[in-house]
């Protein structure tokens, strides 16, 4: 690693932040991005409030040591279980002038804005769903615009996309009884969040089992990529700090072969991944 180089980073418990990151690559090509998955101990959904935050911050110390000056927690639990603290708590001490984002934020901003009625879904890990970030932070960031937040917990779906039985009756099945114990909850709903940065894999199943017309769903990938992007026109210090010669490098707590192949399915391209210990 070289002085000048700054890669963003891009932390995951596991998998589901490639799409992320897919998405930073295409719209931000210049920029350097590690990617850290910490598929050694993943799912962080079902884990402690205490857990999620000691693994995190492991992670955005092993992140900063890698030279990033940013890093976007491209996981909905550990954005919901670990961001705050790690922001209020531990960077004035370890990292004032470094700064590490979330994807709740980003998500609850665009669906306050689209949804005509105020009436949201979210569909997320179980993990995501006991913290009940999206209902506060909607309350907190709408402005009033989101009356009614309801959510389904689908503890099946992250195993579906990590198992590649994608598009399979198995599949199906789940997905349909989802959404189908959503919508009985609140028929209203015109807005969806996807919760989890895995869900954009199942996006054709899931736009065919919403019960209703006229839905929009959020994908977090596209929308947290324009929040950067704005975010570094709005911070050029940060921006100046981020290194852009176009590298990519990922690191795994697992196997790395295995960790390879299942990134190329949420990629669409071959990798190669460096094992590492947190």
């Amino acid at each position: 690693m070289t002085s000048n180089y700054h890669p963003i980073g891009v932390f995951d418990s596991g998998y589901g932040g490639l799409t992320v990151l897919k998405e930073f690559v295409n719209q931000l090509p210049e920029y350097d991005f590690v990617y850290l998955g910490d598929n050694a101990r993943t799912p962080y959904g079902t884990r402690s409030f205490d857990v999620v935050y000691e693994y995190t911050l492991e992670a955005v110390k092993r992140l900063f040591d890698e030279g990033c000056h940013l890093v976007v927690l491209a996981c909905n639990t550990a954005s919901a279980k670990a961001l705050r603290s790690i922001q209020q708590r531990d960077l004035p001490l370890i990292a004032p002038h470094k700064r590490v984002l979330g994807v709740i934020r980003p998500s609850v901003e665009e669906v306050a804005g689209i949804s005509k009625n105020g009436h949201v879904g979210v569909l997320a890990t179980s993990g995501t769903v006991a913290s009940d970030s999206y209902p506060i932070e909607l309350e907190k960031w709408s402005g009033g615009r989101v009356r009614q937040t309801t959510q389904e917990a689908c503890p099946m779906w992250v195993p579906i996309v990590e198992n590649n039985v994608m598009n399979t009756p198995g599949a199906d099945y789940f997905i349909q009884q989802n959404l189908e114990a959503l919508f009985q909850k609140d028929p209203l709903i015109d807005s969806l969040i996807l919760g989890c940065t895995h869900y954009p894999l199942l996006i054709d199943s899931i736009r065919k089992f919403i019960p209703q017309e006229g839905v929009r769903v959020i994908e977090q990938g596209k929308i947290v990529t324009q929040k950067l992007q704005n975010y570094l026109l709005r911070h050029p210090e940060i921006d100046e700090n981020c290194s852009k010669t176009s590298t990519r490098k990922f690191l795994t707590t697992e196997g790395v072969h295995f960790f390879e192949a299942l990134a190329a399915q949420f990629l669409g391209y071959p990798i190669k991944a460096t094992k590492i210990e947190l």
